[in-house]
């Protein structure tokens, strides 16, 4: 297994984590937050979806997908268009509600094929390009996406767990 095989499979245990938290669960289930206080699963999905797609498109010189295929208009955020989710007060949190699982899914499938086709396409040598130098040491590729994976990982696991808590279990 090469690097691009393992980055891939990580990104594919994403997609598997997601699926399962959010398919079947009604707009209202999705943007339910515990006491009030809580992300939701809208939310932590659609973060981590941002993340990826933020950090992804900024390492392949692309624009984002939110953007690109128009997934911005059709969610309808009251928040600005470049928002990832970083620095949300609780306010912005309850802002991101969807219309359905399907848009929610929709959005984080388009940002996961982008994530593989930028991934597949990578070689080792790739992986050592500095990406960040906002940070000491600079961050390289390699570290950027294993980054994103395991953020995109957690937030996928609270998404999960609150959706056992949303059915009572």
């Amino acid at each position: 297994m090469n690097s691009a095989q393992l980055l891939k499979d990580g990104f594919e245990r994403i997609s598997e984590v997601v699926h399962d938290a959010v398919e079947g669960l009604s707009p209202e289930e999705l943007g339910t937050r515990l006491e009030g206080r809580s992300n939701s699963v809208a939310w932590l999905v659609w973060h981590l979806s941002r993340v990826q797609d933020d950090h992804v498109a900024d390492a392949a010189g692309t624009e984002q997908v939110w953007t690109a295929e128009g997934w911005a208009d059709r969610f309808a955020l009251p928040l600005p268009e470049g928002s990832t989710g970083y620095g949300h007060s609780s306010q912005d949190v309850a802002a991101v509600q969807v219309d359905s699982a399907q848009t929610l899914l929709g959005y984080f499938d388009a940002v996961h094929a982008a994530t593989l086709a930028f991934v597949e396409g990578l070689d080792d040598a790739d992986l050592d390009r500095v990406v960040d130098e906002g940070w000491d040491p600079p961050v390289t590729l390699g570290v950027r996406l294993v980054s994103v994976v395991c953020d995109d990982l957690q937030h996928a696991g609270q998404a999960a767990f609150l959706r056992g808590l949303l059915a009572g279990g």
